[in-house]
């Protein structure tokens, strides 16, 4: 064997090892971000099992006497259950209006690159760049002229509007990855363009359209500033300013307060475990077509 052929294959090996090195380095790097990342869940699970007399900062949880009655404590004194069933209702009303006009809307933006559209485009990621507090003065004094304050609808629409521009964006992007031959496949059989959409086009936006629901539900979910002005009645209030304000009430008992945190993540969390496969296709379903 020649020097060159040893020098190549040392070069082999020496790269390799390093590659290999290199994503070690990156595991350890995500399992420490992990780590970090479970490290308040993990204390709300410690501090949930604890009576209000323990005031201990031990770092593992309770496996006897677990103070169950921090749970049903922030159940009926901090209505947690109606303060979810509150989120679930915004929520599935936020995410399925931002599904269906984002999808809509990003169809002729997608299939008609014209110069108006490309401003459209344009436009609608400029709005994702402006705060919704921002204008919450005057979203705040229209809403309450048009009764929006202390109901269903006002905040599902404002959640909604907030989160359009990203979804469009999203279904736009995917839709551009789709061949246009289907759509005149379509229009060879007669189908208008309606029908083209909800026919052909719809059935194929199932990945990024679990994108979509993931990242506004976890949006909607765990939102805060404007549910806090625009849901003041305590019987209308979503998860999030409640669990803040029992939180606040409770601060001399941190195990109920840990309780109702818990409570408050766990309908989302297991949400996010059944659609993440769905979620991971969606983000990278543009670049693999």
């Amino acid at each position: 064997m020649s020097v060159s052929a040893k020098n190549i294959d040392r070069g082999d090996i020496v790269g390799a090892r390093q590659h290999r090195h290199g994503r070690w380095a990156i595991y350890l790097f995500l399992i420490i971000v992990c780590l970090v990342q479970l490290v308040p869940f993990w204390l709300a699970i410690c501090q949930s099992t604890k009576p209000s007399s323990d005031m201990s900062s031990t770092l593992v949880p309770r496996l006897t006497n677990i103070q169950w009655s921090n749970f049903t404590q922030a159940v009926t004194e901090g209505g947690i259950l109606r303060a979810i069933l509150n989120s679930v209702i915004i929520t599935l009303g936020a995410t399925v209006l931002t599904c269906v006009i984002g999808a809509m809307a990003a169809y002729p933006l997608a299939r008609r690159p014209t110069r108006g559209n490309k401003f459209v485009s344009s436009f609608i990621l400029a709005l994702m760049m402006i705060p919704p507090l921002s204008i919450l003065v005057p979203l705040y004094t229209f809403l309450v002229r048009i009764g929006g304050v202390n109901s269903y609808w006002g905040p599902i629409l404002v959640l909604a509007t907030s989160n359009l521009p990203l979804a469009i964006f999203l279904y736009t992007a995917f839709i551009r990855s789709i061949p246009s031959s289907i759509d005149e496949a379509g229009m060879m059989d007669g189908a208008g363009p309606m029908r083209i959409f909800f026919t052909l086009i719809l059935p194929l936006l199932k990945p990024v359209t679990a994108t979509v629901v993931i990242m506004t539900g976890v949006g909607v979910w765990n939102e805060y500033a404007l549910s806090s002005y625009l849901l003041t009645d305590q019987s209308m209030q979503t998860i999030a300013p409640r669990v803040a304000s029992f939180f606040a009430a409770q601060s001399s008992n941190l195990g109920v307060g840990a309780a109702a945190a818990l409570m408050a993540a766990l309908p989302i969390i297991i949400a996010y475990m059944f659609l993440q496969r769905y979620f991971i296709a969606g983000m990278v379903a543009g670049a693999e077509k």
